[in-house]
């Protein structure tokens, strides 16, 4: 697992390898990540959108942006957390991930930007 804490938020990451499978004859991995987000903050939060850079072993990059996560613009409270699970397809056995989130402080009308840690993906037959 990896953290970080950005502006009293605290980001938790989990992975897991789910298999492979064929996609346009291509060998596609897939990852589940489970993302535990935690405001250690005085005031209430609201996660508005997420931005995502996925690396394969090749350094091919991806970027992916969009609203809130998976459907949802959580709002936290001092002291709750949020968790969701996601997945991403890469074409080789390992890569990584990095992003944030674009979170509004409801408090204070202020907006600012919470980080994701970098956080591998691996499957396990691909590590010695």
């Amino acid at each position: 697992m990896v953290q970080q804490v950005t502006s009293g938020i605290k980001i938790s990451v989990e992975t897991s390898f789910e298999g492979t499978f064929y996609k346009n004859y291509k060998v596609h991995f897939a990852f589940g990540y489970k993302i535990t987000i935690e405001n250690q903050s005085k005031d209430s939060v609201q996660l508005n959108s997420r931005h995502w850079r996925i690396l394969d072993a090749l350094n091919n990059e991806e970027i992916i942006e969009g609203e809130g996560v998976i459907g949802k613009k959580p709002i936290l409270r001092p002291g709750e957390t949020y968790t969701y699970n996601s997945g991403t397809l890469l074409t080789s056995p390992f890569g990584a991930m990095n992003g944030f989130y674009n979170m509004t402080n409801l408090n204070k009308a202020s907006k600012f930007k919470v980080y994701v840690p970098s956080f591998k993906l691996s499957a396990p037959f691909a590590l010695n």
